[in-house]
């Protein structure tokens, strides 16, 4: 069997936690700041978890990485 491959993307997104959550950055934080609100910004700051709902397609692209 050929070795299972990380997805490139997914490596450079998100990282595994020791407890076996996947850890991201929030989206919408990155251009056309003027519009959005002072507190949207402020809560908009900060990692957050992966939903668990989504954690399926993670084990898929970071295989054997504990999830």
């Amino acid at each position: 069997m050929p070795k299972m491959k990380t997805k490139s993307a997914a490596k450079k997104r998100f990282r595994v936690r020791p407890g076996g959550t996947v850890k991201r950055g929030q989206a919408f934080k990155r251009h056309i700041l003027t519009k959005k609100t002072t507190k949207n910004k402020r809560q908009l700051r900060g990692a957050v978890s992966v939903h668990e709902t989504n954690m399926a397609s993670m084990a898929q692209m970071l295989p054997g990485r504990g999830i």
